[in-house]
């Protein structure tokens, strides 16, 4: 298993790699995140023994199990729904948050890594395709928040985040990829940024993350092409 698992992070960096390249874009201008969402914190020590170190979880318990057995050299986003009741242990344990999505949980976050004496990295999450479903800021409201966010002195907000609607063909997710980073260009001229010169883009999965990169994403969330199939939920070890 652990040779699959760094072969297939050598793929999915040298597919990486190659676009970036193509696209005229700086190398190591795009960040992969293995999602390990269910996967046995054995399997996510294997990735580690092959020198990846940046993950994603969605759910804190899980995640809360797996860096006490994994230790704490790994950097790791939260990439899951947040409830404002879970924000202080997901401000202490998560380098960077990805799913701000309402005033209440970025005010909440921002209380907790000030009383923790740290400065919170987060992107805002943006329904992009304004599903009903789905969690994030509705894309006209996304510079509100951003404007909140950046009265949160113990937040610094480095870009957007966002889940496009599902489709078999990956280009089908392009026109949503293009939408994310033009509302990011028009934040980033109002300075709604920590950084408005280098504004992150997480967006692409495992099957649209070429597609993704070209139009303009800066972090990607993969699993399923590191890990395989999810193993049943619940399974930690």
């Amino acid at each position: 298993m652990m040779t699959s698992i760094c072969a297939h992070l050598q793929q999915i960096i040298g597919s990486i790699d190659q676009t970036v390249q193509q696209t005229g874009r700086q190398p190591g201008s795009v960040k992969l995140v293995a999602v390990t969402k269910t996967v046995p914190a054995i399997l996510v020590k294997e990735a580690m023994n092959c020198g990846h170190m940046l993950f994603g979880e969605n759910y804190l318990q899980e995640a809360q199990e797996k860096i006490s057995q994994l230790g704490h050299g790994a950097r790791w986003h939260f990439i899951g729904r947040l409830q404002s009741n879970k924000c202080r242990d997901v401000a202490s344990l998560f380098d960077m948050v990805e799913t701000v999505d309402r005033v209440k949980v970025a005010q909440r976050l921002n209380e907790q890594a000030e009383s923790l004496g740290r400065r919170l990295n987060v992107l805002v999450q943006v329904n992009i395709g304004e599903e009903t479903q789905k969690s994030g800021v509705m894309p006209e409201e996304t510079k509100a928040l951003l404007e909140v966010i950046t009265t949160c002195s113990s937040l610094n907000c480095h870009g957007l985040m966002a889940l496009p609607p599902y489709f078999d063909a990956p280009d089908k997710s392009r026109p949503y990829f293009r939408l994310l980073r033009q509302l990011s260009e028009q934040c980033a001229q109002k300075e709604l940024f920590y950084n408005n010169q280098q504004v992150e883009l997480s967006m692409g999965m495992s099957g649209d993350y070429v597609a993704a990169i070209e139009e303009g994403a800066t972090i990607i969330r993969v699993g399923t092409a590191i890990f395989g199939a999810r193993p049943p939920q619940g399974v930690t070890q």
